[in-house]
């Protein structure tokens, strides 16, 4: 069983790994509210659960076992398991069946054991056994009803049903009754005493599903459990994740740190400001083509990788896409798939828009946080942009996001030899930074380990570029506006003195007449399960 899911990294220093499981009735979209507080610190994982997400589409009823499996397949080694109602249950079965794999478990808005018994809190078995035939009867029905009792006690009610989610509710099945039968069996009142791992249980004091005994019932169950704490959100409703995103967050950050397991943060250094990449790139936009041989032939070559591969996009991204030169070969390859054509620079964007009189999409954005829906492409296309991008594992999770399940991306980008010869010459001269810093095919390699669910090879080649002065180089680089970004760049107009070293130094290279510039590229193939 494979599991629709997100891997998002963190935006700042990585401390932890979260994995967060919605509720029966949802899917992932119900954590949308969480990730802005949670990701400046957390690495995030979300997933859609059969048996409880409407419009999973399986062959067969899922089973429990089953699906605690396929939550393991794509989830970190190592995580914190946040569950909300039901999605809770799930968490500490996770942690009770495999505790090596849970580091604490959170629960939000859940019951151990749902149903009510003789000496336990819960829905009345009558009123579940009613809902359970209504979803039996009218699945989609019994949704919209499901949802006006999640909101039930929220102060504004009207406003958490707009933002319920309700993706798949066309497609509702019987499968949901799944969900229902893992709600009414689980009684989780003896697992809970017994994990090993540090436990934070979050209700709500507003809880419209929820018993108003539960804190009660949960802080006796844990009387004698000192790894393990109860607590209720003031003024919050069962749908915490939507009307207290930040007081659930600043909770769930404060029970980790108590709890000793918020690693040291280890902020990944920023080589590169991307609005200075940008800016450059878009001044350069209406000469970039009269001087772009090498990423016209990097491109042509990348192009031939196409036709290895078995895929017929409806829905085609050039990540990228520059002056738009390779939107008429893709469209060619492609006649019938959607085109869109997406780049940093704003003046890139506007330029291609304009060259091809209205066809294809064209959006200006990031590839570390591109603004397209999840399993929205089929095949990403992406010539010399991705050396561009400083954290590689944000770029393979965001293309691992957008890409359908059996998606691919191809691309080039550029290895840390590239223009050895003016790295070296500028080095005979002083110990600046002179030239574009690249990352090595070798971190793009374990970047793409760490995000599940994908698998990506690599290869390299170089390219010769030759020139008759070192001049002509330095012109084009400009002209491209590929000329030296890092943040360390020095300051100020290159002295006189220094640029006659660093030229003298380069000819030292010269060979038959010509100065070489060398160019390390690295093309990848990534494929989403």
């Amino acid at each position: 069983m494979q599991l629709n899911f997100e891997y998002l990294p963190a935006s700042g220093g990585a401390q932890q790994e979260l994995v967060l499981l919605h509720g029966w009735g949802s899917n992932r979209e119900i954590w949308r509210s969480l990730l802005a507080p949670l990701r400046p610190w957390a690495n995030i994982t979300l997933v859609d659960l059969p048996g409880c997400a409407p419009g999973c589409d399986l062959d067969v009823q899922p089973q429990l076992a089953q699906v605690l499996a396929a939550i393991l397949d794509c989830s970190p080694t190592k995580a914190v398991y946040l569950g909300w109602s039901l999605g809770g249950q799930l968490a500490v079965e996770l942690a009770a069946r495999h505790p090596e794999r849970v580091a604490a478990v959170i629960t939000l808005c859940s019951n151990p054991r749902f149903v009510a018994t003789t000496d336990w809190p819960g829905m009345d078995a009558s009123r579940f056994s009613a809902f359970r035939a209504a979803v039996m009867t009218d699945p989609g029905g019994a949704l919209r009803r499901f949802d006006s009792l999640q909101t039930a006690g929220a102060r504004q009610p009207r406003r958490l049903l707009r933002q319920l989610p309700r993706q798949g509710r066309e497609r509702a099945s019987l499968q949901l009754l799944a969900g229902l039968q893992w709600l009414a069996t689980l009684d989780q009142r003896i697992r809970l005493p017994a994990l090993t791992q540090p436990q934070l249980h979050l209700l709500a004091e507003h809880d419209g599903l929820l018993p108003a005994g539960l804190e009660r019932s949960l802080n006796a169950l844990l009387l004698n459990t000192p790894s393990a704490r109860v607590q209720v959100l003031a003024a919050a409703s069962h749908v915490a994740p939507l009307d207290a995103p930040d007081t659930v967050a600043r909770e769930i950050r404060l029970f980790l740190a108590d709890a000793g397991l918020l690693n040291k943060s280890s902020s990944p250094t920023q080589t590169l400001a991307k609005r200075d990449v940008a800016d450059s790139f878009s001044r350069a936009a209406s000469l970039y083509d009269s001087v772009a041989k090498l990423q016209r032939d990097v491109g042509a070559q990348l192009l031939t990788s196409l036709d290895q591969l078995q895929i017929v996009p409806t829905t085609l991204l050039d990540l990228g896409c520059g002056t738009g030169y390779f939107y008429p070969d893709l469209r060619r390859l492609y006649p019938g798939a959607r085109y869109l054509g997406l780049d940093l620079a704003q003046g890139m964007v506007e330029f291609a828009r304009g060259r091809v009189a209205g066809e294809g999409d064209w959006l200006v954005g990031d590839a570390e946080a591109l603004p397209l829906a999840a399993n929205s492409v089929d095949l990403v296309f992406s010539s010399l942009a991705v050396q561009w991008c400083y954290r590689p594992e944000h770029l393979f999770a965001e293309l691992s996001r957008v890409l359908r399940p059996g998606g691919c991306c191809v691309f080039t980008s550029l290895g840390p030899d590239t223009l050895c010869e003016l790295r070296t010459a500028w080095a005979a001269v002083d110990s600046h930074q002179h030239v574009n810093n690249f990352i090595p095919a070798s971190d793009l390699a374990s970047a793409a380990r760490r995000v599940p669910g994908i698998q990506l090879e690599l290869d390299n080649g170089l390219f010769r570029m030759e020139y008759q002065r070192v001049r002509d180089l330095l012109s084009e680089l400009k002209t491209l506006g590929a000329h030296n970004m890092n943040r360390d760049r020095p300051a100020g107009l290159t002295s006189r003195r220094a640029m006659q070293g660093m030229l003298q130094a380069y000819e030292t290279w010269r060979e038959d007449g010509v100065l070489p510039a060398t160019y390390d590229v690295i093309f990848g193939v990534l494929e989403k399960a």
